[in-house]
């Protein structure tokens, strides 16, 4: 919202009111007597009144018309430390593409569960509904418990926000100004479903990575299905959008997190995805086929990136930063879920990252397991605790598995210009993988460096020493990747992307002109 400054400069001077109090203001021709006093002297400069300033929202007229025949529901206001808002109740299920637009003093309810479209099963087909979920940059959507946003197969979201106003998906509380710094699981989150192949089918006797090999999203009450036989599947796209206080159990010990992808296919886009204080993982990537850019964890109190079942993803500069004493690992990778191995294995490539473990409760900072085929270069893993083992990997088969071109598994674990710092390096593992081994498999890569001193300033920007690490170029493990002239995640020539669109916290301030995350951005 723009605010608007009102100026009023209110003085006496000799032929001007005796009394310029406030009645007079309010009810002006209510004062007393009119006295002219001539002064011998020029009167003084009168000294302005200070300016009013108010940057608090009012509310809008009312809520916007949409495509959808059901349409939004006017559902009064909310009130916060950044003003008024009128609430307008998103319908349970979009059944025609629409379009949520900005408007000033106006935030937007997820209540329950909202899917977009309706489930168009594992391939194309009559039953696609083919709804588009289009977000304007600068919206505001909060929910609170079990609510939660599913893409349903065969639907799409465009939720692109800009640099200087990202969308935020939130919690009831965060708008009322009710949240610290250590909040979270206050409501659902965000779910992607997609026709990408996944493994862990639900249907018994059922081939992973076929059209026949579904999943269901953790704790849904109802059906919420992703997986099929299509890797270029689209789900949309989503950029510098910010997910907050999510995690809400759903169901048992199902819980969602900020961002879930179920069989998302390499046709979506994600970039610039800010995940905060989720009580569960920041991201879950449950199988698919796709590339993220820009990706910022702060504060999960589970895992930063659990990646699973099948997934085969490329990232590009990713911070993951733990609160202190909170969280379990900054990776928890596992490809079979704890069964014997599937494939399609999973397959995640990582370059550009700054990792900040703080929990000092957790086992390890990184877990790589369950036949995984994980790869990670130009990276930066600091345990800020003083007590957390840097890397655990389970299983002589994750360590070494083969790679078979025939069905694109890529092989062993791969680790360059990866640099740690941590009081331990590295951990007996389960399945006969000794510390010594797993040392071994890091010291057998380039530039890798287990006995690094980090100079990183505010905390995740680089200084002279990672600066000084030799680059590897990931550009030969995908053409996604780009070539940096850095390692880690923001350094000079790369450290604006981190600004503008994202908010802070007692964990890591990301930029001064940005609001805290406890707080909501006003326009």
């Amino acid at each position: 919202m723009t605010n608007f400054h009102r100026s009023l400069v209110l003085g006496c001077s000799a032929l001007a009111l005796a009394s310029c109090g406030a009645d007079e203001i309010v009810s002006p021709g209510t004062g007393g007597d009119i006295i002219i006093n001539p002064p011998a002297t020029p009167a003084p400069t009168p000294t302005p009144t200070p300016t009013p300033t108010s940057s608090l929202v009012t509310p809008a007229a009312g809520c916007p018309t949409i495509s959808d025949p059901v349409g939004l529901t006017d559902s009064n206001t909310i009130s916060g430390p950044t003003g008024t808002y009128r609430v307008c109740t998103l319908p349970a299920v979009f059944a025609a593409s629409s379009t949520l637009p900005y408007i000033e003093g106006l935030v937007y309810r997820i209540n329950g569960r909202v899917d977009v479209g309706t489930d168009g099963g594992p391939t194309a087909s009559g039953a696609d509904t083919d709804v588009e979920l289009t977000i304007e940059p600068g919206v505001i959507l909060f929910s609170q418990g079990s609510g939660w946003l599913n893409v349903n197969r065969g639907n799409t979201i465009q939720a692109n926000g800009t640099v200087d106003r990202p969308i935020v998906f939130t919690s009831r509380d965060n708008v009322q100004g009710l949240n610290t710094g250590n909040s979270s699981g206050q409501w659902g989150g965000v779910v992607l479903s997609g026709r990408a192949p996944v493994t862990d089918c639900i249907a018994p006797g059922a081939t992973p990575g076929t059209a026949a090999c579904e999943r269901q999203v953790e704790g849904a009450a109802q059906p919420a299905l992703f997986g099929g036989a299509t890797p270029g599947d689209s789900s949309g796209s989503m950029s510098y959008v910010q997910i907050r206080y999510s995690g809400f159990v759903l169901s048992g010990d199902n819980e969602l997190q900020s961002l879930t992808t179920g069989g998302v296919g390499s046709g979506t886009s994600l970039r610039n995805i800010m995940s905060f204080n989720s009580s569960d993982d920041g991201v879950e990537f449950f199988g698919g086929r796709f590339n993220v850019r820009n990706l910022i964890v702060v504060g999960a109190e589970d895992d930063g990136l659990d990646t699973d079942t099948g997934v085969k993803v490329n990232m590009q500069n990713v911070i993951v930063a733990q609160r202190p004493g909170v969280g379990d690992t900054i990776i928890e990778a596992d490809s079979s879920n704890g069964l014997e191995e599937n494939t399609p294995r999973q397959n995640t490539k990582i370059s550009n990252a700054t990792f900040l473990a703080n929990s000092g409760v957790g086992d390890q900072a990184i877990r790589i397991r369950g036949f995984a085929d994980y790869t990670i270069v130009n990276s930066i893993l600091v345990d800020q605790s003083g007590s957390t083992p840097c890397l655990r990997i389970d299983n002589t088969e994750t360590l070494d598995r083969a790679a078979d071109s025939s069905i694109d598994e890529a092989g062993p674990v791969v680790f360059n210009s990866f640099v740690l710092d941590c009081a331990v390096d590295f951990r007996d593992s389960s399945g006969g993988v000794t510390a010594a081994v797993i040392e071994s498999r890091f010291n057998s890569g380039s530039n890798n460096n287990a006995a690094f001193t980090k100079t990183l300033t505010m905390t995740f920007v680089n200084g002279a020493n990672e600066n000084a690490v030799a680059v590897f170029d990931p550009t030969a493990l995908s053409s996604f990747f780009t070539l940096p002239t850095n390692i880690g995640a923001v350094y000079a020539g790369n450290d604006t992307w981190v600004q503008g669109w994202t908010c802070n916290s007692t964990a890591v301030t990301f930029d001064s002109a940005v609001t805290d995350c406890t707080t909501l951005p006003v326009y």
